[in-house]
């Protein structure tokens, strides 16, 4: 009986299945057998979810082609075979499976804090018109960050977020950059747009319009005037009030 239960079940093993082809079956000999075992696995379903179906000739077809197709994997993925089943044996294998996805979940917890910091720093100089400019550039070498920025690289805290902003410190005219899931420069001078239809718009949304337009990155900008909270890319700015969509938004824009 299909229930919630099951449904997470088969997930949990879908996630470790995935892992361990990642890690240790892709891009290797052993590849097209496990291909082939996944296809043969699917006919074999398919033999017994059929005739449930009410569908008994296909069902029977699909049963015995699995069987054959069986008998024939031995014969022809048997060197394949035997460096899969020496994995399996490798208990350094399990072992760099069992690190690979702790890696993977560490980086997503990572990802999460680092969102839930910016978000708590961003609806502070929000509520206090403290004025801000966050870069997320899909770049790393990035000319005007590298002459421009001071380097902190350091890990993401709403304490040193809003500490760069304050406005007594030396850095908190410029743009903080945010790459590899760090603060990696602060004080960044950002090019303003030129753009004569952008005139309504201040110093900090000019340059994060001047970022977006001259690079592939997204720039957040906090309104010293008003508090808004609003996303420059691609030469547009948008602004954004729920902050359902901010952290959305900063999910896609964090590297995973």
């Amino acid at each position: 009986m299909l229930n919630w239960l099951n449904i997470v079940q088969t997930c949990i093993i879908f996630i470790i299945a995935y892992v361990f082809y990642i890690s240790f079956i892709k891009n290797t000999s052993s590849e097209k057998l496990v291909r082939g075992l996944i296809g043969l696995g699917i006919m074999w379903a398919l033999g017994f979810v059929l005739p449930w179906l009410h569908l008994d000739l296909l069902g029977r077809f699909f049963h015995w082609v699995a069987l054959l197709l069986s008998m024939a994997l031995i014969v022809i993925f048997q060197p394949e075979l035997r460096k899969f089943l020496a994995l399996m044996g490798n208990i350094h294998g399990l072992q760099n499976v069992i690190f690979a996805f702790k890696q993977s979940t560490k980086k997503i917890g990572d990802k999460q804090k680092s969102i839930d910091e910016i978000v708590k720093a961003v609806t502070y100089m929000s509520e206090k018109h403290t004025g801000a400019l966050i870069v997320f550039p899909e770049d790393t070498d990035d000319g005007i960050i590298e002459r421009y920025g001071t380097k902190i690289d350091a890990i993401i805290s709403s304490e040193l977020l809003l500490t760069i902003f304050f406005n007594k410190t030396p850095l908190h005219d410029g743009a903080v950059i945010i790459m590899n899931n760090k603060i990696a420069y602060a004080g960044a001078i950002l090019p303003l747009s030129q753009n004569q239809l952008q005139w309504k718009y201040g110093t900090r949304h000019r340059a994060a319009l001047g970022m977006s337009e001259l690079s592939k990155a997204t720039v957040l900008v906090v309104s010293e005037e008003t508090g808004d909270i609003s996303f420059a890319e691609k030469g547009t700015i948008k602004k954004y009030d729920d902050l359902k969509k901010i952290r959305n938004k900063l999910d896609k824009l964090l590297i995973k």
